[in-house]
C-alpha cells in the first residue's frame, strides 16, 4: 500500500515538473524517424524491380546472339556486367570500412562467414546480400516491441544507413546499366533492321521503372538517415521525379537520335564524360578511403553527368547547374534538326521536336517549381544542404556513417 502512494506521488510530482518546465520529456521519435512495414514492403518491391530489369536484359541480350545479331546481344550484356563488377567493388570495400570501425558489426550478416561475403560478392551477389541483411534486420526491428519505443531511434537510423548504402548502389547500377539500356534499345528501334520485338520494350520499360525508383528511393532513404534534414513530401517527391525522369528521358532520346545520324556521335559522348570526370577530379572528392577507388568513383560521376546533373560535393552548384542545362537543351534541340539535315528518312523532324520540347518544357518546368516552392527546408534552428545551396553550415546530427555525408546530392 505504502509502495502504491510513493508511486502514484512520485507520477504525480513528475507531471507537475514537467508542467514547471523543470524536466524535459524525452521527446517521440518522429514517424519519419522510423523504419516502418510500408517501408519494409517498399524494399521488397526495390528487389523485384532490380531482379525483373536484369533478367529482361539477359534475356533480350540472349535473344540477340541468337538471332545473329551479335554487337547488339554483346552490347546488352556488357552493360549488365560492368554495373555489376562497379557495384561489387563498392558494396565489398564499405562491408570491409564498415567491418573496421569500431562499431562493424552493422556490417556482418548474421550466420555468414567474411570469407562467404568475400564469395557472394565475387560471384556477382553483392546486392542480393545486402538486401538480405536489410530485410531481415529490419524484419526482427518491427517485430519487436522496441520498434515503436521512444529510445530507439539510433536502431532505425541504422537500418536506413543500409538502406542508403543499398540505394546508393542502386543508383549506381541505373545509370550504369538502366539508362545505356534505355539508349542502346532506342537507338536499335530507330535503326529499325526489322528487328523490333515485345522484349525489346518489355527491357525498356523494366529500366525506366528501375531507374525511377532507384533516384526516389536513393532520395528518401538519404534524407532519412540524416535526422537534421526534413523529410520530403508527396507532392516534393513527385514533382522531383517528374523533373529527373523528363529531363533524362528527353537527354536518352536525343542521345539516340545523334547515334542513329552517325555511331561516330560516340565520341562527344565520351568527350562530355571526360568533362565530367574532370570536374569530380577537380572538386577533389572524398568520398572513398582508397585513392585507386575514389578515381573508380570520379570515373561514374562522369558517366552520370551525361545523362543527369546532380552535386558531386556538396557546395553551391547555382552556376554549374545553369550552364549545364544551357547547354544540354541546345544539344537536346540540335539533335532532330541535324538527323533532319542528314538522315531524314529516320524520323519526322516535327515528331522529333515535338518530344524534345515537350520533355525540356516538362523538366526544366518541373526543376524551377521543386526548387523554388518544394525543396524541403530546415528544421529550427539547423541550415540544410541541398544540390543549389550546398553543404556549408551544415550539422552532422545522429547519422549512421560518415560515408552518408559524402554521398551524391541530387
Amino acid at each position: 500500500m505504502y509502495t502504491k502512494e510513493i508511486k502514484t506521488w512520485t507520477g504525480a510530482s513528475e507531471q507537475s515538473m514537467l508542467k514547471q518546465g523543470i524536466i524535459q520529456k524525452e521527446p517521440k521519435m518522429s514517424a519519419q524517424s522510423r523504419f516502418t512495414k510500408l517501408r519494409w514492403a517498399l524494399t521488397v518491391i526495390g528487389l523485384v524491380l532490380y531482379v525483373v530489369d536484369i533478367v529482361s536484359d539477359a534475356f533480350l541480350g540472349a535473344k540477340y546472339l541468337y538471332d545473329g545479331h551479335v554487337a547488339w546481344g554483346v552490347l546488352t550484356f556488357l552493360f549488365v556486367l560492368c554495373a555489376s563488377v562497379c557495384t561489387q567493388i563498392f558494396s565489398y570495400r564499405w562491408f570491409s570500412d564498415d567491418k573496421s570501425e569500431p562499431s562493424g558489426d552493422d556490417a556482418k550478416v548474421s550466420c555468414v562467414s567474411w570469407d562467404f561475403i568475400t564469395g557472394l560478392h565475387i560471384l556477382q551477389m553483392g546486392i542480393f546480400t545486402r538486401y538480405f541483411q536489410l530485410l531481415r534486420s529490419s524484419f526482427h526491428v518491427l517485430r519487436s516491441k522496441c520498434a515503436s519505443g521512444d529510445s530507439e531511434e539510433p536502431v532505425h537510423l541504422k537500418l536506413f544507413g543500409q538502406a542508403t548504402d543499398l540505394s546508393m548502389l542502386r543508383l549506381f547500377e541505373a545509370f550504369l546499366e538502366s539508362v545505356p539500356q534505355l539508349l542502346l534499345q532506342l537507338y536499335i528501334v530507330l535503326l529499325g533492321h526489322g528487328h523490333i520485338s515485345v522484349l525489346q520494350f518489355i527491357s525498356m520499360v523494366a529500366s525506366f521503372f528501375n531507374v525511377s525508383w532507384a533516384m526516389v528511393d536513393y532520395r528518401r532513404c538519404h534524407r532519412r538517415s540524416l535526422p537534421h534534414l526534413s523529410e520530403m513530401r508527396g507532392l516534393a517527391t513527385a514533382v522531383y521525379l517528374l523533373y529527373k525522369l523528363s529531363t533524362i528521358s528527353t537527354r536518352v532520346f536525343s542521345l539516340s537520335l545523334l547515334l542513329a545520324l552517325s555511331p561516330l556521335n560516340l565520341a562527344s559522348m565520351a568527350l562530355v564524360w571526360l568533362l565530367g570526370t574532370a570536374w569530380a577530379f577537380s572538386l577533389r572528392t572524398d568520398f572513398c578511403s582508397s585513392r585507386a577507388l575514389e578515381w573508380l568513383y570520379r570515373a561514374l560521376v562522369g558517366a552520370i553527368l551525361l545523362f543527369s546533373f546532380f552535386n558531386v560535393k556538396g557546395r553551391s552548384t547555382r552556376a554549374p547547374m545553369a550552364v549545364y542545362y544551357a547547354v544540354y537543351a541546345l544539344h537536346s534541340l540540335s539533335a532532330p534538326l541535324q538527323l533532319h539535315a542528314f538522315r531524314p528518312g529516320v524520323l519526322r523532324l516535327e515528331y522529333g521536336l515535338a518530344a524534345i520540347l515537350a520533355g525540356l518544357c516538362v523538366g526544366l518546368s518541373m526543376l524551377g517549381v521543386y526548387y523554388g516552392l518544394l525543396h524541403p527546408r530546415e528544421e529550427a534552428g539547423t541550415r540544410v544542404a541541398d544540390e543549389v545551396d550546398g553543404l556549408e553550415g551544415q550539422t552532422e546530427g545522429l547519422d549512421t556513417s560518415p560515408r552518408i555525408r559524402r554521398f551524391l546530392q541530387i
